[in-house]
């Protein structure tokens, strides 16, 4: 998701690893051909964009995690094996784990994290668990910083998960994917949309959509349904899944015959007011105003755009999915659109089934947020190519998640068989009410080609 932890999206930290030995075996007639490609390879890669956490594993810690600027992952390019050679099951129970924002500015999102994952915890052991034995999940916080849920990724390896779910903050499962990388285990991320985030090795997946498909979704969504042909943006500098988010929408949208009238920055999360910004964005004339960020200042913004009687159309990324939204807007958000991964009111049988075992569990709730059904929808594909798996431990866990194919989640089939595991997902535009949001139109990846 979208998710929020500030990681470079153009680093290369693997390219052109060249030991010592190899250089020496270099002749001197093949150095001019590698100085040609290293001259590439650094035209190819960017510096940092933004404030936020930094590549290469180096993290602020007073700042939610964000993804990068999305990159095409896509076709059936063969990525790296894992270095580690993981865990295996041993005692009574199979462990598998969750990293969560279980506190700090994303814990809406953690909280129903946890929640989906126990739910299908629970319905598997229920039913038997997996060959005669019960599951465990075991969690561990991120607290909504990257450094943290690094730190939790490797208490998971320590205790002998065969396999990690989460984050939902892109930034944070950066992390996490580079520690299951080293340990060898599988993680299948919950909501992290930063598009390269799977490049780090093949034991890294996801069940959710990437900032390539939904940036051009909702600039599909802003030209041909309401009709707007000139757009003013905000983007959050300190989070590069804003920065990411806006560059795809941009594109997008200029090549669909849009124009982009405005584009003014912010950075959270110190900035609260955002009347200067909204100033020269009125003097622009947009008809649109496009805000890439997160749920955490959307609200603020909208208000003080309202306050500064900027009465234009508002819509953005997946990264506005909370209730906090409705709180922090108040009616100036009423009537915005943006782009979500599943809504509770569709009528799909995955989805009211799931919403029944919610409620039973629950005191009769339906999930506050989408990572509910992507939490759930996570574990299940875990638990599942559990079932499958060969043996029981980490490789034969990240082959048979590799093997997955017409997996019925309740966001929507997911099949990672030869997709970098990247699922092709559809994505849903929804409108947001005064007690909450309703489904407006869905796209599949063809549409917006």
């Amino acid at each position: 998701m979208a998710c929020i932890l500030a990681v470079n999206a153009r680093a290369c930290p693997r390219l052109l690893e060249v030991t010592n030995v190899e250089r020496k075996r270099m002749t001197i007639w093949t150095s001019l051909a590698v100085m040609a490609l290293g001259l590439s390879v650094l035209a190819g890669c960017k510096g940092s964009e933004g404030g936020g956490d930094t590549t290469g594993g180096a993290t602020t810690g007073s700042t939610p995690g964000g993804d990068g600027k999305p990159t095409d992952t896509g076709g059936t390019t063969a990525r790296k094996a894992p270095t580690g050679k993981g865990n295996t099951q041993s005692g009574d129970t199979i462990k598998i784990g969750l990293v969560a924002s279980v506190n700090g500015e994303l814990k809406p999102w953690g909280d129903d994290c946890v929640k989906g994952a126990q739910l299908a915890v629970d319905e598997v052991n229920a039913k038997g668990g997996i060959q005669g034995k019960k599951v465990e999940l075991l969690i561990q916080d991120s607290a909504s910083k990257a450094e943290q849920g690094k730190s939790a990724a490797e208490k998971l390896v320590s205790d002998g998960v065969l396999g990690i779910i989460g984050e939902v903050a892109s930034g944070i499962t950066l992390q996490m994917a580079n520690t299951a990388f080293a340990a060898g285990l599988p993680i299948v991320a919950v909501g992290a949309t930063r598009t390269d985030i799977t490049d780090i090795g093949s034991n890294v997946f996801r069940v959710c959509y990437t900032d390539d498909f939904q940036g051009p979704v909702m600039a599909k969504f802003a030209y041909d349904e309401l009709g707007i042909k000139n757009v003013a943006i905000m983007t959050d500098k300190a989070q590069p899944y804003s920065v990411g988010l806006s560059d795809a929408f941009r594109k997008k949208f200029e090549e669909l015959g849009g124009k982009i009238v405005a584009e003014e920055f912010y950075q959270s999360p110190q900035d609260k007011q955002f009347g200067a910004q909204l100033a020269k964005i009125k003097e622009a004339g947009p008809e649109g105003l496009f805000l890439s960020g997160y749920f955490t200042e959307v609200g603020a913004i909208a208000r003080q755009a309202k306050e500064q009687g900027l009465d234009v159309k508002i819509f953005g990324g997946d990264g506005w999915d909370s209730t906090e939204l409705n709180t922090a807007g108040g009616e100036a958000i009423v009537g915005g659109f943006f782009c979500n991964h599943y809504n509770n009111e569709e009528t799909r049988p995955e989805v009211q089934d799931f919403l029944q075992k919610w409620a039973a569990k629950f005191n009769g709730e339906k999930p506050a947020t989408t990572m509910g059904a992507l939490g759930y929808d996570a574990t299940m594909l875990m638990l599942d190519a559990l079932g499958r798996a060969k043996s029981l431990d980490s490789a034969a866990l990240t082959a048979a998640i590799e093997e997955t194919a017409g997996f019925k989640g309740v966001s929507g089939e997911i099949n990672l068989t030869g997709n970098n595991g990247n699922p092709p997902k559809r994505a849903l535009v929804v409108e947001v009410t005064a007690t909450g949001q309703v489904f407006r139109k869905a796209y599949e990846p063809s549409d917006v080609k």
